[in-house]
């Protein structure tokens, strides 16, 4: 049993299927991808957990259980503990680079590891001291958010980012938005300042000597992460980029069943080991 981790985590073992591991982005939960597994059905068995900032997951001790380090061996750690010694991946954005540094670091435990709208990090150090400083900024918001209006009104204006494109106009985004309104403003600053894309170590160098195949999935409104993943299939030579139509960076959400086809197509093999 993990004594810094109490990891709040939802099991559903379909008998002799493969497990996916999914790992929802910052501000997300354990929920993140209920609409996409009730799709998939009992193809495989699925484990969905809230990492460490969100949710219901509790870390007990120091701030540097929040990093992307200490928080990918807890999650080795709670594989082993659930018996499961290799499963597919799926990460989306945060839990996207957290499921890149899990592939790089622990190779053997994955069969295939799909990438949502994620990076490997900042490449040079001016790039993520600045980064640093941004989320800092951001960080300091969330700790002025001392009730549930003032959360709400930051988390309106986080969808307003470029990135997310017309998410607002989703029919789903109140109902993800009040999802979103059960984490707690404090622990997800400590999250962003111990495992936003400055903090985490750049896995950029780290590409070229992957293993595990991988598929990048960007949406074509998400200039910026087009740019990244077109430059990360460019590296890593297990790497493939499916650009997503009518979607920006929460694919999963705004085109869910070209997501599950996606996943339905890459994970389709039954392996031996």
């Amino acid at each position: 049993m993990q004594k810094n981790y109490k990891f709040n985590y939802k099991l559903i073992n379909s008998k002799n299927k493969q497990f996916i591991l999914f790992l929802h982005g910052f501000i997300g939960n354990l929920d993140e991808f209920d609409e996409v597994i009730q799709l998939l059905g009992t193809e495989f068995s699925y484990l969905t957990l809230d990492l460490p900032g969100h949710g219901k997951t509790q870390v007990l001790g120091e701030d540097k259980y929040y990093t992307i380090e200490q928080t990918a061996q807890a999650l080795i750690n709670l594989l082993d503990e659930l018996n499961i010694p290799k499963c597919f991946l799926v990460g989306y954005s945060m839990g996207g680079r957290l499921a890149l540094y899990l592939t790089l670091h622990f190779p053997e435990r994955f069969y295939k590891v799909i990438l949502e709208s994620a990076s490997p990090g900042l490449a040079t150090e001016p790039e993520r001291l600045e980064r640093v400083r941004k989320d800092e900024q951001i960080a300091k918001k969330l700790t002025r958010c001392v009730s549930k209006n003032e959360f709400r009104e930051f988390l309106l204006n986080w969808y307003n980012q470029p990135i997310f494109g017309v998410i607002k106009n989703h029919p789903e985004f109140v109902s993800m938005l009040e999802s979103r309104l059960q984490n707690q403003p404090l622990e997800l600053a400590t999250s962003l300042r111990f495992m936003g894309t400055g903090s985490q170590p750049s896995l950029w160098e780290k590409l070229k000597d992957n293993t595990v195949p991988l598929l990048l999935l960007v949406g074509e409104n998400d200039d910026k992460f087009l740019i990244i993943n077109t430059n990360m299939a460019e590296i890593d030579k297990l790497a493939q980029v499916k650009i997503i139509s009518n979607s920006a960076h929460n694919i999963h959400l705004e085109s869910t069943n070209e997501f599950v086809q996606n996943v339905q197509e890459f994970c389709t093999f039954s392996p031996k080991t």
